[in-house]
């Protein structure tokens, strides 16, 4: 199986308050919704500089913002998507 099926079948849902202490040794990356999670994984697992990059340059990956930990602190029921590739988190907000 290739990486990124693999990755895809890993993705898995998960609540604000399981994450929160990925969050606090700093391994919580946030991806863009419009980036696919899996894809996401497979670029970062494959230490792909360039791409990676480029997403960090456009705002697609990012550390969590204050803003968005305030608002999650506020709705600890928050689900979200998230890939583990270790020793990161990638996460996308569900609606």
């Amino acid at each position: 199986m290739a990486l990124r099926e693999e990755l895809a079948a890993s993705v898995d849902e998960a609540r604000w308050e399981w994450m929160r202490a990925h969050l606090e040794r700093g391994g919580l990356i946030v991806v863009a919704a419009d980036l696919d999670l899996a894809w996401a994984g497979e670029r970062v697992a494959a230490d792909d500089a360039a791409t990676v990059g480029g997403w960090i340059e456009s705002g697609k990956l990012a550390k969590p913002s204050t803003e968005q930990i305030a608002a999650w602190d506020a709705a600890s029921d928050k689900r979200f998507r998230m890939l583990i590739v270790s020793p990161y988190i990638l996460v996308q907000e569900m609606e």
